[in-house]
Formats: C-alpha cells, sequence, structure tokens
C-alpha cells in the first residue's frame, strides 16, 4: 500500500517522500483514510509505531482547505503527557507543513519555560500541541480559546493518566465543544484509558496494532548483588574498571537521578541527569552531549529515556529496577541494536531479589548473577 492510496495530496506526497517514507506502517494504513473521513479513532500501539505521522498528515490534509480560524482559536489540540513529546510532535507538524500551499501555523507548549514567550507565539496558531499543566496555564490567562477546536488528540494517554493529569484533563475536555472530531492513541487500554475512550470518543474506528517482542539476543545481561550502602560504589567501580565511555544508567526517581550524578561529577566521572523536573534546555543539552561521547553516563528516567534513541549504545545500567517486566526488556533494549552487541547490568539489592526472579521469568532468560561482597570499594 502506498501513502498516494491513503487521499493524501501531492505537496503532502511529495515531502513524505523527501523525508525517505516508502510506505505507511499498519497504523497509519488505517489512521489516514478514518482521520480524513472525519471519524473518531482509537489507536492501541506502542512508542515507535508510526502513529505521529498517522495524525499529523491528515489533520494537515484538512486543514488545506479551511479558512484561516479567528484570533487565538485553536483548530486542533493534541495533548502530550511531557515536554519531549510536544516538541517531537510539533517538529514533525512543521517538516511536514512546510511546503504545502497553505501555511498552516503550529506551536508547542509545555512548562518548565517562561509562559510569556509561549503566550506570544499563540498569534495565528491552528494546532497547538501541549502538555495538560501549560495549557490549563494558558487558558487561565485567556491567550487562547479551544471552545471551537475541531479536532482533539490524545497522545500516550496512558502515560498522562500514570503522570496524574486525569483532573486536568476532565478540566481541557469541559470546555471543548460537543461536536468534534476526536482521537485517542494509548500504548495499553486499561480501565481509565477505557473510561475516557467511552466518554470522549463517538462510534471510533479500533486500530491495535500487536506489538513485536523486542529481540535481546544480542544483549549481555549481567547482575550484582548488593547492599544498598554500596549501590553507588559499586556503580562507580563497574565504570570505571570496565573503561566504559557511554553509558545509561536508569533509575526509578528524579531525586535518585540528581543524587547519583553529583556522586559521579564528584568522583570524576562526567555525569548528568535528564527526568521530568529538568528544564528543557538541560534536557536537550544532556542528550546532545551524551550521544556525541562528550559525556559518559546519562542517568535517566523511564519516562523521558524514550526520546534517547542512540543506534550503538554500549552499556545500560539498571541502579533501580522498573516496575514491570516489559519496561525492563524496553530499558535494556537500548543496546544491542541494529545487530551491534551490547552489554546491560542490573544492581539488586535484597529487597529486589523477589521481584528481579519475576522480570526474568517473563523475560524467558535467566540472567547470570555476581557476588561484589568480596570487591573492594574502598576509593569508589
Amino acid at each position: 500500500m502506498s501513502f498516494k492510496s491513503l487521499g493524501l495530496s501531492e505537496p503532502l506526497l511529495k515531502t513524505i517522500a523527501e523525508q525517505n517514507y516508502t510506505q505507511p506502517y499498519p497504523i497509519q494504513q488505517e489512521a489516514i483514510p478514518a482521520i480524513l473521513k472525519g471519524s473518531d479513532v482509537l489507536g492501541i500501539a506502542k512508542t515507535g509505531s508510526g502513529k505521529t505521522a498517522g495524525f499529523v498528515l491528515p489533520i494537515l490534509e484538512l486543514f488545506q482547505d479551511k479558512p484561516a480560524p479567528k484570533n487565538r482559536t485553536v483548530r486542533a489540540l493534541v495533548l502530550v503527557p511531557t515536554r519531549e513529546l510536544a516538541v517531537q510532535i510539533g517538529v514533525v507538524f512543521q517538516t511536514f507543513g512546510e511546503k504545502l500551499p497553505r501555511k498552516v501555523k503550529t506551536l508547542a507548549v509545555y512548562g518548565g519555560v517562561s509562559i510569556n514567550p509561549q503566550m506570544i507565539a499563540l498569534q495565528g496558531v491552528e494546532i497547538l500541541v501541549a502538555t495538560p499543566g501549560r495549557l490549563i496555564e494558558l487558558l487561565s490567562y485567556k491567550a487562547l480559546s479551544i471552545s471551537e477546536t475541531e479536532i482533539l488528540v490524545l497522545d500516550e494517554a496512558d502515560k498522562m493518566l500514570d503522570l496524574g493529569f486525569a483532573d486536568e484533563m476532565k478540566d481541557i475536555f469541559f470546555l471543548l465543544p460537543k461536536k468534534r472530531q476526536s482521537i485517542l492513541f494509548s500504548a495499553t487500554l486499561g480501565d481509565s484509558v477505557d473510561a475516557i475512550n467511552k466518554n470522549l470518543l463517538k462510534n471510533p474506528l479500533r486500530i491495535e496494532i500487536a506489538e513485536e517482542e523486542q529481540n535481546i539476543d544480542q544483549i549481555t545481561q549481567t547482575g550484582y548483588f548488593v547492599d544498598p550502602e554500596r549501590k553507588g560504589p559499586l556503580l562507580r567501580y563497574l565504570i570505571k574498571t570496565q573503561e566504559m565511555k557511554q553509558v545509561l544508567v536508569f533509575v526509578s526517581a528524579t531525586r535518585t537521578a540528581d543524587n547519583l550524578v553529583e556522586k559521579l561529577n564528584k568522583n570524576g566521572i562526567q555525569a548528568a541527569a535528564m527526568h521530568s523536573k529538568k528544564s528543557q534546555g538541560a534536557r536537550t543539552e544532556a542528550l546532545n552531549k551524551f550521544k556525541s561521547g562528550k559525556l559518559t553516563v546519562l542517568v535517566a528516567t523511564d519516562l523521558v529515556s524514550r526520546g534517547i534513541d542512540i543506534q550503538f549504545l554500549p552499556y545500560v545500567i539498571n541502579f533501580e529496577l522498573p516496575r514491570s517486566p516489559k519496561d525492563y526488556v524496553h530499558r535494556i533494549g537500548r543496546t544491542g541494536r541494529a545487530e551491534a552487541s551490547g552489554e546491560a547490568i542490573s544492581l539488586i539489592c535484597p529487597e529486589d531479589v523477589h521481584h528481579f526472579k519475576i522480570i526474568q521469568k517473563k523475560m524467558g532468560k535467566r540472567v547470570t548473577m555476581n557476588e561484589s561482597y568480596d570487591l573492594n570499594l574502598q576509593g569508589y
């Protein structure tokens, strides 16, 4: 199937070809025609399945035949859980819309940065990509109107609910017009997401893309039994003795990330943290330095790590285990890509042993475990 067969116009098809998109992903094959027809859509698909272009392309197409809206009236609203995703989707809109006959202004807004430049930039915006908290702030200042919004997109709805945005989302839904097109994408369909689906969508086309199992055969997995007070020294010991030049370290909390980075830097290991409480500029700078090899260690939480895509990352270390086996596989899958080998190391405290056994059982692989108690960590 080609993009042309989905009902997209020549200007969009030209840009698609220039971006080296050869054929649509499965979710795009179903979502694009449905959105062009004005149908509501419920898509269950993981990150990286192609869903962003699945709503970006038809929205840009639909707006080509419409006059510019009234001042500060947002025609399409895309709600997302994180700054990274807001920026990413904003760039996709701008990339595909760059050569269209009628220019459609897109803006991404999010917290962690000054609100005033965003308020000024809202002039003439038709497509707004926003995190819920910052959108409510802007609405409270009457910087924009969503009372005539024609299309609502919820991207990664499950993550927004996990982050506690349920109340903000309800407030936003209340301000939207009853007559509109709604599109909901989520990696999973839990009870909370299903409740939004039933209250928000009208006879939606349901698209469910089965998640392919991630191939982790290229990854060497090892673990170390360690007491909590020796965890930090063990991490530094491994980085230094194995001469690691680029290692992604996963933690569960932002406070842990900051503390870890402080101690790594004090011990001569260049490190930076990447988490939701860092400014957008700090996160972008840290990621760029890490990718270019100017930074040895990037300490990240699961939420923001989805924006980290490095083809030949040699090491991943689980300083703390994730809650689910699926998240564990996603974490270690950051290494061992493109047929390259990679190594994943987990630091296991006594209270983690049972949970790690469950992860291994679900994964279907046994991890080689090492004792760390005989290691001399003095000075690390």
